[in-house]
């Protein structure tokens, strides 16, 4: 049977690479001797999909130095950063995301360390959300990499079912972008982020609610997202330490014990999730952080990192289209404790000063004689940039200012200037 089959035949397995429809049974495809097969009994009505780029920073600085291709390559900071990525070969050593720089190292002293190129991975990051709308507008993106998309209704349009649409787009990303992708496919989000985890890299699974639950069975609690260690203890408290005591237990009892998430904890280890994919949810939030290569205590030399950061938060800002009105500092102590503060503003914001004047002032407050070894600044409640327009404009010849030297910046490049500390407050030169 050919790939454009028609849908009434409710195909139950057909080939990733052509598309064919096959028999249930099929070892390989009969038309291109690929062993790469989809099959499931609900192949037809599953239309939920987590998709989730491959090791994405890694697989785009492999992309772009093939020399790089057999060799393990991390993404990541200096010896007191963490890992940002790392390829599959990495990996293999141990090596994890958000792991100390220098025990990565340490596990895989071989490996090809590149700094991240953020600008670079939205670039790419923009080119594969294109063309998850290209498949449907129901796309509910999770970050620069994954996102979840509802292909309902889309068979007509597309003239085949969502299970080979998603095929096609994960072939069609490859070929074009040149980075690889995993999907899990299913009835509900949930499930559909347990299913991309299960067959990386160049992943392709399913899971319909049997198999949901079948395969919850056995794992811990904490294997349901928001199950952190404070509500494993009381669970474990409770007797209930699986996912299968969970499945086991009686819902009223489960409400009665639990107000605030029992009966969410009950349905989704039976793998009920109602929660709909909500499109264009875009980012939550914009942020920028720097692991420091020896620690620092005194307030001068932070401040100046502060504004780096602010300037960077900003540019992101302004190139989304985008304001904030909740401004966030973030803090990591030598020992590895953070500390996290935040403000609300009334109207929004996108640029750079007004950022920094709200973080110095939470900054300063932070200043005891501890040693911090990361600091980062944030803006999150996120709006148009049309909504930072008349806020930021109320001291115009500062807001002209820092505008006109972005686009100085545009033309010439970012060297083209370099502006000093700017603080306006009441306090100023403290």
């Amino acid at each position: 049977m050919s790939a454009s089959a028609t849908e009434g035949a409710a195909p139950r397995c057909f080939c990733r690479d052509c598309l064919r429809d096959l028999d249930f049974a099929a070892k390989r495809c009969g038309g291109c001797g690929s062993p790469r097969l989809v099959r499931h009994r609900a192949l037809a009505q599953l239309s939920v999909a987590h998709i989730d780029c491959d090791a994405f920073y890694a697989t785009v600085e492999k992309r772009d130095d093939p020399a790089l291709a057999d060799r393990p390559v991390i993404v990541g900071g200096g010896k007191r950063g963490v890992v940002s990525a790392a390829c599959y070969i990495a990996r293999t050593y141990g090596v994890r995301s958000a792991m100390p720089m220098f025990k990565a190292l340490a596990l895989c002293p071989n490996a090809h360390v590149i700094r991240p190129d953020m600008a670079k991975y939205v670039r790419v990051g923009r080119e594969v959300r294109q063309a998850m709308l290209a498949l449907t507008p129901q796309v509910e993106p999770l970050s620069i990499d994954e996102a979840f998309l509802d292909l309902t209704g889309t068979t007509r349009l597309h003239g085949m079912i969502p299970a080979k649409v998603l095929a096609r787009f994960a072939a069609d990303i490859e070929r074009d972008i040149g980075i690889t992708v995993s999907i899990g496919l299913s009835c509900n989000k949930f499930l559909a982020k347990i299913a991309s985890d299960l067959d990386k890299p160049r992943g392709y699974a399913i899971l319909d609610q049997d198999d949901g639950r079948a395969l919850l069975t056995d794992k811990p609690v904490g294997f349901i997202f928001g199950v952190g260690p404070a509500t494993q203890d009381r669970l474990a408290r409770h007797g209930l330490r699986t996912v299968g005591d969970l499945q086991r237990a009686d819902e009223i009892e489960m409400m009665r014990r639990f107000p605030s998430e029992g009966r969410r904890l009950w349905q989704l280890a039976r793998g009920i999730d109602a929660r709909k994919v909500v499109a264009d949810r875009g980012a939550k939030t914009i942020s920028s952080e720097t692991t420091f290569e020896t620690d620092i205590r005194d307030f001068a030399p932070l401040e100046k990192i502060l504004w780096g950061l602010c300037e960077r938060v900003s540019a992101r800002l302004k190139n989304g289209g985008l304001a904030g009105s909740t401004v966030t500092l973030k803090l990591k102590t030598a020992d590895f404790r953070q500390r996290t503060r935040s403000q609300s503003i009334q109207q929004p914001t996108q640029l750079a000063s007004r950022i920094f004047s709200i973080v110095r002032e939470m900054l300063h407050k932070e200043i005891d004689g501890t040693a911090f070894r990361l600091m980062g600044a944030g803006v999150s409640a996120l709006r148009g940039g049309d909504a930072a327009s008349d806020s930021d404009l109320i001291d115009r010849r500062a807001a002209h200012a820092e505008r006109a030297m972005d686009d100085l910046r545009k033309k010439f490049g970012d060297a083209a200037v370099i502006r000093g500390i700017a603080y306006d407050g009441p306090d100023k030169g403290r």
